[in-house]
């Protein structure tokens, strides 16, 4: 089948139907009020290709030197030519026309989306990829359709993918066909703060289509609701210039100036608001977790158009602009203007004023950007900027989004900073009140962590010895790729699954197991995007019963005297195959999107026979063990003592885990603070069995690292050396002096072989 119909769309559904079907699907199937539509699936799409055998030549034209601007221009062309001049399958047109007049009479009008199956890929915002025709009828459907297959081709698609080594070959794209609602009334909510993630409901409103408020072209009114009491807590009225509506004549989407009685009126009745946060709530609870919704309203009744996950909260993250330090006021003068809060933190600078492209060359680092509205093209000069300020806009614009993912404070929607602020003028910006003021905050009062939120990668020392760096969370992967590290060394699964909430037993009852595949793909590839092609990895599940039985479900869990030596690693996975099969399958799509840096690493393994099995059912996955790295942990005295059995399983790396090896050789329990003082990571002991694990693996053809805790350690790391050890993986914080150690014990190894 060509097409869908929303009401049979569910979450599972994410490769068939793309990230927006399948989300507008799931609101429909929650009963919430959702226009009727269908979806162009991503199937067709790849059958149109191939079936019509333009894939090979469309592939070709795109591979591009990314940073030639001519040869860019001319691989966009020549895609999007490619696909717009071949026939739509005969059997395929029907289909979508059918399905086209179910939705209403012959001139009825449709919204067109693009639903990439990867358009939630790291910095997909930029990619380019998505497109959206309003207004479209049956005449026009066909030709938007394809126009929606060529958007995966656009210069910055093309450029991203190329850049990022992500092959065109792998991303699908279907197309959201959905019957238009000639919104009266449109905006966005956000079920939580977008930047502090506070209980409150942020709703912003304009006159007209949405697309308007989505795409920053105008200042919406913002309503800030409680939570807790349901109150409205700020009502900010916009002075609204312009809207989005549909020409009654010819019928084409156009922009109009808003009526001088609606320009400084309110949006939304205290009916429509009080009816937005109830299905806002419903939507969160539907979702169980803080959603960014699209919506409009005609004739009285609220409608659903989107809803997606909010991404830029800033929780307890490094970094954060918010919470760098507290602070009531913002600069020393007065409150110029006043707009929306759109990404935390203050910042004083220079200001310097963009009304042109060419404009740009002139903001230099800790300058303070004041335009109209931001556009993609700016972000390089967003990267050096300490703030940003723009006339138009809400908490969807293009300024706001790329702010609170940089960590720079931004007020926008201020009305008319651009005219009002004079090029060069120092002010400082407020991005939790909105407020601009003249003259300098000083320095302690200034909340912009620069270096960390843009961290810029040092200086690496070449050393034969690479060093990697571990990471517990994806939110840590620019930080952590930030250091030079050779490649990710541990990246822990269960940090992704235990921030569920819920044990994966209950979550998957509750949401089914693809939507526990797609969390695990999305940690993951956060980190193998930000690394590519350095390699990352990844460790599978190795969370402890006691860890578990603290989530939703874990009064399932078994009680152990002492979880860290029971129902873990891998003999929980080979015990459970249903979980460890859904985090291999994770592994499978990874692969089959174009990861090929990402390396699978299996926990806790005692002998051949763990690692025989583990084997066996990466196979049934459908993962080539010859042609993907994979190993093991060296966490037991056991599997350290029968090393040459595991490498003649067919690992091909082993990695110490320290912080168990140190315990079980010991017997020495970590957590436990009355022998706390017994734990020695450079024990003889170990050090034994770490040694001894280098030379055979050396013998045998088998890669070593070490990313546990002592890994950071210069003791542990000029052993290791010595050792002749393949990798050290450090923490964030210790990668550069671990990188200076390695170098300097290489140097000396080099001086005392030519003595």
């Amino acid at each position: 089948m060509a097409v869908v119909w929303l009401d049979d769309v569910r979450a599972d559904d994410l490769d068939l139907v793309g990230g927006k079907g399948a989300s507008l699907g799931e609101l429909t199937s929650a009963g919430l009020p959702v226009p009727p539509g269908f979806v162009v699936t991503a199937g067709t799409y790849r059958s149109f290709i191939e079936d019509s055998g333009i894939d090979d030549e469309l592939f070709s034209a795109v591979d591009v030197d990314h940073e030639d601007s001519a040869a860019l221009k001319a691989a966009h062309e020549a895609a999007h030519e490619l696909i717009m001049e071949t026939p739509m399958p005969e059997s395929v047109r029907e289909e979508i026309l059918d399905a086209y007049g179910s939705l209403g009479e012959g001139d009825a009008f449709v919204a067109v989306r693009s639903s990439a199956t990867a358009e939630d890929l790291p910095d997909a915002s930029f990619a380019g990829q998505q497109e959206t025709f309003l207004n479209v009828t049956e005449e026009a459907l066909l030709e938007r359709v394809k126009e929606c297959w060529a958007s995966l081709f656009s210069e910055r698609a093309i450029y991203y993918r190329n850049r990022k080594g992500f092959p065109h070959d792998k991303v699908d794209i279907a197309v959201v066909v959905q019957q238009m609602v000639d919104s009266e009334k449109s905006g966005v909510m956000f079920t939580r703060h977008p930047s502090t993630g506070d209980e409150q409901i942020i709703v912003e409103a304009a006159w007209g289509l949405g697309e308007a408020v989505v795409s920053g072209t105008v200042s919406p009114d913002n309503y800030v609701v409680s939570r807790e009491t349901g109150e409205v807590e700020t009502a900010t009225i916009a002075d609204k210039k312009m809207m989005c509506i549909r020409d009654e004549e010819t019928g084409e989407t156009v922009d109009r100036e808003v009526p001088n009685e609606k320009r400084h009126a309110r949006v939304l009745s205290d009916a429509e608001l009080d009816r937005l946060v109830e299905l806002g709530e419903l939507v969160e609870d539907h979702y169980e977790t803080p959603q960014d919704v699209e919506w409009a309203v005609y004739d009285g009744e609220v409608y659903m158009l989107q809803s997606r996950p909010i991404t830029t909260i800033s929780g307890d993250g490094e970094g954060s602009a918010a919470e760098t330090t507290s602070g009531s006021s913002s600069g020393n003068g007065d409150v110029m203007l006043r707009g929306l809060g759109a990404s935390p933190g203050i910042a004083s600078g220079r200001a310097r004023i963009v009304t042109k492209l060419d404009h740009l060359d002139q903001v230099g680092e800790g300058d303070i950007i004041v335009t109209e509205m931001t556009m993609p093209d700016m972000v390089p000069a967003m990267k050096r900027a300490a703030g940003i300020v723009t006339d138009e806009g809400g908490m969807t614009s293009h300024a706001a989004i790329v702010s609170r993912e940089l960590g720079v404070p931004a007020v926008v929607g201020s009305g008319d900073a651009t005219k009002t602020i004079s090029d060069g003028e120092v002010i400082t910006i407020d991005g939790d009140k909105g407020t601009i003021r003249e003259g300098e905050e000083p320095e302690e009062k200034q909340r912009q962590p620069v270096e960390e939120a843009r961290p810029k990668t040092p200086v690496k020392p070449m050393t034969a010895t690479e060093v990697k760096v571990n990471v517990s969370i994806p939110e840590a992967a620019e930080r952590a790729a930030a250091t030079g590290a050779d490649g990710v060394g541990l990246l822990r699964i269960e940090h992704m699954v235990l921030t569920l909430g819920k044990t994966p037993e209950r979550y998957i009852e509750q949401n089914g197991e693809r939507a526990y595949v797609d969390e695990i793909i999305s940690g993951v590839r956060e980190v193998a995007e930000e690394f590519y092609p350095r390699p990352v990895r990844v460790r599978t599940l190795d969370a402890p019963t006691d860890e578990f039985r603290q989530l939703e479900g874990g009064e399932n869990e078994p009680r152990e005297h002492n979880p860290m030596l029971g129902y873990r690693g891998i003999r929980r996975g080979l015990d459970n195959p249903n979980i460890f099969r859904l985090e291999l399958d994770a592994f499978r799509r990874l692969f089959d999107m174009g990861y090929d840096n990402v390396e699978v690493m299996f926990p806790l393994v005692n002998d051949a026979e763990d690692v025989l099995r583990a084997k066996e059912h990466m196979i049934e996955a459908g993962i080539d063990p010859d042609k993907r790295e994979w190993g093991v942990m060296i966490e037991t005295p056991a599997a350290a003592l029968g090393i040459r059995e595991l490498a003649d399983a067919g690992i091909d790396f082993a990695s110490f885990g320290t912080n168990d090896l140190t315990q079980y050789t010991l017997a020495v329990d970590r957590n436990n603070e009355h022998v706390a003082g017994l734990y020695d990571e450079l024990h003889p002991a170990v050090l034994k069995l770490i040694g001894d694990t280098i030379e055979t693996c050396r013998e045998e053809g088998v890669k070593t690292s070490i990313c546990g805790q002592a890994g950071s350690k210069s003791k542990m790391v000029q052993f290791l050396v010595d050792e002749g050890v393949s990798s050290i993986s450090a923490n964030i914080d210790a990668v550069r002096d671990v990188q200076h150690e390695v170098k300097r014990v290489e140097q000396r190894l080099i001086l005392d072989s030519v003595r």
